[in-house]
């Protein structure tokens, strides 16, 4: 990838990040940490990876995403109003009375939505289904999860029935940031090496730098190019990414910022952006 398609990704995603905060402190409700974790992952399938018409979202033949830890709800919309699927200022109206920006995704009200999730564990299963008749149609699926929500045995049964029908357009990513509602996903519910289980369960797995986009890409290619199995990429992120005061801490799992914070907040991502910029 050259300096300057890695200089426009980096620049959307402070954008993506800014959508996130705005989006959760209107709505004094929401999901901070992962959501900004996710951020630059999102931000490379939507803007590079995948085969997509935000003017035709419903086009038969376009590749899917499934957002499966569902409360990431404030990081998908913020990025696909960046795309085009609608304003961008849309998605401030977040969890609001009338609201069609629900705290989880609703494929029925969204455009670009392609699968409702929200109960962690079923967004994967969705995905393996959409990936099945994928491999008739020509079209890639895109799933990505949580470290927590890996503590779901119905992930486990999905990781078993994408290796059984060798789902090798399916790309699952893990969004591995070591935290999750109730602290480290180490103390809560070990559920590492998981790298080392999807490997048992016959996935192809690929290693991730999650806010690198020369690894965000090199993961992808490798996916794309392995046939016979589906692949993973463990993206090992920093929760509450690009907001000092929320990296790494737990506590902004699902936690809104008050207006000081907010502003604080901005402030950075405001920095970022034209850091970015002038580089």
């Amino acid at each position: 990838m050259d300096c300057n398609e890695k200089k426009l990704l980096s620049l959307k995603a402070t954008l993506i990040r800014k959508g996130i905060v705005t989006s959760v402190f209107n709505a004094q409700s929401g999901h901070p940490g992962g959501s900004l974790s996710a951020a630059d992952i999102l931000c490379f399938l939507y803007f590079k990876e995948m085969k997509i018409d935000p003017q035709n979202p419903k086009n038969p033949g376009r590749d899917r995403f499934v957002l499966s830890k569902g409360h990431a709800a404030p990081a998908l919309y913020a990025t696909l109003a960046l795309r085009g699927y609608f304003p961008e200022i849309a998605p401030h109206s977040l969890r609001q009375k009338g609201s069609i920006f629900q705290g989880h995704p609703d494929m029925k009200n969204i455009p670009g939505v392609d699968m409702s999730t929200g109960s962690l564990g079923q967004g994967i299963s969705a995905a393996c289904g959409m990936a099945l008749v994928g491999k008739e149609q020509g079209f890639r699926v895109y799933a990505m999860l949580g470290d927590g929500e890996c503590d779901e045995g119905q992930v486990w049964e999905a990781a078993m029935f994408a290796s059984h029908y060798r789902l090798d357009n399916l790309c699952a990513m893990v969004d591995l940031n070591g935290l999750q509602i109730d602290g480290s996903t180490k103390e809560v519910m070990n559920s590492e090496p998981l790298d080392e289980k999807f490997r048992a369960f016959g996935w192809n797995v690929i290693d991730v730098d999650a806010h690198d986009f020369d690894s965000i890409e090199n993961g992808f290619n490798a996916a794309k190019s392995f046939k016979g199995a589906p692949s993973v990429l463990i993206c090992r992120s920093i929760k509450g990414k690009g907001v000092s005061f929320m990296e790494n801490q737990v506590n902004w799992h699902g936690s809104a910022p008050k207006f000081e914070q907010y502003e604080k907040a901005m402030s950075e991502l405001d920095e970022l952006y034209k850091t970015i910029e002038e580089a």
